[in-house]
């Protein structure tokens, strides 16, 4: 579990590198993310470079595609690319790397960027499973300004209508938008009743920066029958540094050089910290 921690510390500076070369990226997002990643990555879901033509592999949509730098990551390190070739060509013009997901490259589901897709894709790939007669397990992960657009609660409706055990839903509530905190932008009142009114088992993860956390709601997820999951994961926007942590203007920023050379010394300290606990 320590070392389970530290890679995604690990992961995190990768990202930097990443949208430091790349002059781009939202970094914001990618730094509260990158635990919900981890753990569904490298413990939770069977899906690997060696499984990918598999119709029996899980499903995984990443529905907040801005936080892409983070998704590269944690995609390189699980072997679909390696990670060098990333950062020396993310944003450049040419690039398959682009800001968003592309899936044209391997271990990508499918194109997102535009808010509220994913959860409506899922519920159809979630639907598709259950029809067929096969155990795969759908997954996705949305952020919180993102639960603004209607095709979310949609895709809500229809997975409960049609009792979606294999769904989890992952919501990124970092509580911060490029415009703002998310209750000043569009309030989302309580997300847990919200969320329960349509018909879903919900779970709130206290700390959804904690893998420990994560690790027990998704595997409670796991054994929910009926009708579909999600985790209300709280985390803070920039997690990693002081620099970023819980500021709105690092939804989309590149550090300076005074601000790169602060942020990796306490990614670093971090990571240490992790691996000794």
């Amino acid at each position: 579990m320590s070392n389970l921690k530290a890679l995604a510390y690990e992961l995190r500076e990768n990202t930097i590198d990443i949208i430091v070369e790349g002059k781009a990226g939202h970094i914001g997002g990618d730094m509260s993310v990158m635990e919900i990643l981890t753990e569904l990555y490298f413990e939770q879901m069977n899906i690997s470079p060696e499984n990918m033509d598999d119709p029996d592999r899980d499903k995984f949509v990443m529905s907040k595609g801005h936080s892409m730098e983070a998704y590269y990551a944690v995609l390189a390190e699980k072997g679909f690319f390696p990670i060098q070739e990333v950062i020396g060509q993310f944003s450049k013009f040419g690039s398959q790397y682009i800001g968003h997901p592309n899936n044209k490259l391997p271990g990508i589901e499918m194109n997102s960027g535009s808010l509220g897709h994913g959860l409506p894709v899922c519920v159809g790939m979630a639907l598709a499973a259950k029809m067929n007669g096969q155990e795969y397990r759908t997954y996705t992960v949305m952020g919180d300004g993102e639960l603004a657009e209607g095709s979310v609660w949609e895709g809500a409706m229809a997975a409960s209508h049609y009792k979606l055990d294999n769904l989890c839903a992952v919501v990124d509530r970092n509580r911060l938008q490029i415009s703002g905190n998310t209750e000043d932008v569009m309030a989302h009142d309580d997300l847990h009743e919200r969320f329960r009114a349509f018909g879903w088992h919900v779970i709130d993860v206290t700390d959804g920066n904690n893998i420990s956390q994560l690790k027990d709601a998704f595997e409670e997820a796991k054994t929910v029958k009926g009708k579909p999951t999600v985790l209300i994961a709280n985390t803070v926007k920039g997690k990693g540094s002081p620099v970023m942590e819980n500021k709105a203007p690092w939804h989309h920023k590149v550090p300076n050089a005074e601000e790169l050379a602060q942020i990796k010394k306490d990614l670093r300290e971090r990571k240490e910290a992790l691996l000794h606990e």
